[in-house]
């Protein structure tokens, strides 16, 4: 009896995943369908950026191997095309280059570029801080410290590796403007900041013993 009950049991439950089937059939196929279709797609949009990347990985190295003083206008025009390609390792690289060799003067178009980096590069977050740290870095000998404050605010908010980079930056400035306590006042924030860099922390303490005691 029990034998009978379970082969019923079986039969009624194999019905109806048949009807199941059969009534569904159209929407499982296109549910299969799609699901092919999107993984298809992003086997080719992978292979379209690992292209896309070693493209561009090939025009830097020709661009930075075949740069001399005779050609420093069309290595800075490649370059600044490489950083509006926008890409995570090769605009930052293509924008140290320029700064390093000095193919742009003009301080507000390297400005520019640093902004496209910064804004519209997908980075990790300690480098665009790191990234954010050499704008300011750049920018230090000629702003004002509204404008400096202003450009290190992110560094400074948060807890990144590089805030006592930032905070030595500005004591720095500070200091070579005369304006002391300020100077103090930063200098303090990296002696007492948690995951200081060491070498800053000492230096502050050097900087506030030697020049900056009563």
């Amino acid at each position: 009896m029990d034998e009978d009950i379970a082969i019923i049991d079986s039969n009624t439950r194999n019905e109806k995943i048949k009807k199941f089937f059969i009534n569904y059939k159209k929407l499982l196929i296109s549910i299969l369908v799609l699901l092919i279709t999107l993984l298809i797609s992003y086997f080719i949009f992978e292979e379209f950026n690992e292209k896309k990347k070693l493209k561009i990985s090939d025009q830097y190295n020709k661009i930075v191997t075949e740069h001399s003083k005779d050609n420093k206008q069309i290595t800075s025009n490649a370059l600044v095309e490489l950083v509006n390609k926008k890409d995570p390792t090769y605009s930052p690289l293509s924008l140290y280059f320029i700064i390093d060799n000095q193919l742009i003067t003009e301080k507000s178009k390297v400005n520019k570029l640093f902004d496209v980096v910064i804004e519209d590069v997908s980075l990790q977050k300690e480098i665009k801080n790191l990234i954010i740290y050499k704008k300011a870095l750049y920018n230090a000998d000629d702003i004002g410290e509204n404008e400096l404050l202003k450009i290190l605010n992110p560094i400074i908010n948060s807890e990144s590796v590089w805030k006592s980079h930032a905070l030595y930056l500005i004591a720095e400035y500070f200091f070579h403007k005369g304006e002391k306590q300020k100077s103090i006042e930063f200098f303090n924030q990296i002696i007492s900041l948690e995951n200081a860099n060491q070498e800053l922390k000492i230096e502050s303490q050097k900087r506030l013993n030697r020049d900056l005691s009563e």
